[in-house]
């Protein structure tokens, strides 16, 4: 695991709604209370993969337990966002592969607001923080943006 330098601890994208629901989603993982007290930071800390980081991981491998379980929080936590904003339920899917490969789909009733295909699993991260969350805030836009064209078919 890498280390998140103590000052991103006190940043401000600690205190934003997406990275507050992904130590949520974080914790709910930790069915053993390993990451009781932890600060969120530490929580979030598999998530941030540096150019060095991902530099050591080999091109060609399976994800580990660890890597699949946050994809799932991060889709997961993106769902949970699209629900705060249109109040409607919203349900990811995670299909992967045991080689990494697979596709996320997140809908809302009967309309699929997210459809992303997933390579090279096991290099899942971002740079930082706050790179994750730009990337969430994207998924998130479009997902409103397909929800209000087609409210009828969202609703279902």
């Amino acid at each position: 695991m890498n280390s998140i330098p103590a000052a991103a601890s006190s940043d401000a994208i600690l205190e934003t709604d997406f990275i507050r629901e992904m130590v949520r989603q974080m914790r709910a993982l930790d069915s053993y209370g390993q990451y009781d007290g932890q600060p969120a930071a530490r929580l979030l800390e598999t998530f941030v993969l540096t150019k060095e980081r991902k530099a050591e991981i080999p091109v060609i491998g399976d994800p580990d337990e660890i890597t699949l379980a946050c994809i799932k929080a991060f889709y997961n936590g993106i769902a949970v966002m699209i629900e705060k904003e249109c109040a409607l339920m919203a349900v990811s899917l995670v299909h992967l592969s045991h080689e990494g490969f697979g596709r996320v789909l997140i809908t809302v009733g009967k309309l699929v607001v997210l459809d992303r295909t997933l390579r090279d699993a096991h290099r899942f991260g971002f740079e930082s923080l706050s790179k994750m969350k730009h990337e969430a805030d994207k998924y998130l836009a479009v997902a409103l943006e397909i929800i209000g064209k087609y409210p009828e078919v969202a609703g279902l």
